[in-house]
């Protein structure tokens, strides 16, 4: 399973159920990245999309402790009962927010990761990889700076499964 999240400086990645600051370069690869994949997102997550709708072009499981349904979600109440119901998908990547990267990064063996090099206020962090004996750096995938902010996009592998 694979996980594709954006971080600050300070590791980071929103507050208020929100990025305080997105890139279209990073939203542009998260596109592309889980295109056609399986999705594994919170319920304060999809709070956060556009219209509270799916993301097209996937196949949506929100992990919630409710059982709330929204349309075009499939839901699962906990980490395990959302890896069965992926199991059956060619690609599965978690996208967020903080306690369902808590709950599936164990699960996780790759993880592709934006670096925004700025540390706008978060209350929600996500844990640092590079200090994460069990996770290694393996390239950066692409570097570059939009209206001012340099960022990084880099793939981790967790030890072991390089």
């Amino acid at each position: 399973m694979e996980l594709i999240v954006a971080v600050y400086d300070d590791w980071g990645i929103g507050k208020d159920g929100t990025q305080p600051i997105a890139l279209s370069a990073d939203r542009r690869f998260f596109r592309e990245t889980t295109r056609g994949a399986t999705v594994i997102v919170g319920r304060r997550t999809v709070e956060d999309f556009p219209g509270k709708q799916p993301l097209p072009g996937r196949t949506n499981i929100m992990l919630t402790r409710t059982r709330q349904i929204l349309p075009g979600f499939a839901v699962a109440t906990s980490a395990q009962e959302a890896l069965e119901l992926s199991r059956a998908s060619q690609r599965t990547m978690v996208i967020g927010g903080g306690s369902v990267y808590q709950q599936m990064l164990p699960l996780c063996d790759t993880a592709y990761v934006t670096k925004v090099h700025l540390t706008p206020e978060s209350d929600t962090f996500f844990p640092n990889l590079d200090k994460d004996d069990d996770w290694a750096l393996q390239e950066c995938l692409q570097a570059g700076e939009e209206n001012g902010i340099a960022y990084e996009i880099c793939l981790y592998k967790r030890k072991g499964t390089v």
